[in-house]
């Protein structure tokens, strides 16, 4: 791989880490907008992601943009057992799916974006796999009164549910987006 690729995929390393800071600012407005990023994010992750495996051709892709992310959350504190599980999960079965489909072609990465796109749900999962240790973190962090509009937003679990369904839908038209608008990256797949 030349210089400038390798530089390029390092800048969208760093771009990828940044979209997982954005999104989780999100709950400075309210502790929905953080519980549900995740939903939305991935419309954004998408370009960064096509960008990656269209110069990736390999496995790998997935894995090198969840284990940015992972290095920089361990490094800043925020490493939990489901952001590390999940983050490690979602990037594998993405790379696996991306194998299966062709690791050069626009459906094998169209599809191994599915799940890459519900990385930011591995690192907001801890509010419901640790809900208390959640709270007492808000309550120590976050302005007085967040804990409490946290928990009807944890307790709302067909709230949930729903959002992570929408998720499919927002990483597919987040990757037709990503394919429009980068159409030099799109076209170096098959």
């Amino acid at each position: 791989m030349k210089k400038r690729p390798v530089f390029q995929i390092l800048l969208a390393m760093l771009i990828y880490a940044a979209l997982f800071v954005f999104s989780s600012s999100f709950g400075l407005i309210h502790p929905a907008c953080y519980a549900y990023a995740g939903t939305f994010i991935p419309i954004l992750f998408s370009f960064v992601y096509l960008y990656v495996a269209a110069n990736l051709q390999s496995f790998g892709a997935a894995l090198l943009l969840n284990g940015f992310v992972l290095i920089v959350g361990l490094i800043a504190g925020e490493g939990n057992l489901p952001f590390i599980v999940g983050l490690i999960v979602l990037a594998l079965l993405a790379e696996c799916i991306r194998r299966l489909n062709g690791c050069d072609t626009r459906r094998g990465v169209r599809l191994s974006f599915i799940p890459s796109a519900f990385s930011f749900y591995a690192y907001s999962a801890h509010w419901w796999t640790d809900t208390e240790g959640s709270l007492a973190a808000a309550v120590e962090e976050m302005p007085e009164g967040y804990a409490d509009k946290m928990l009807p937003v944890i307790r709302n679990v067909p709230m949930l549910v729903i959002m992570l369904t929408l998720t499919n839908p927002a990483a597919i038209l987040g990757m037709r987006l990503a394919e429009s608008v980068m159409k030099k990256q799109a076209e170096k797949l098959r």
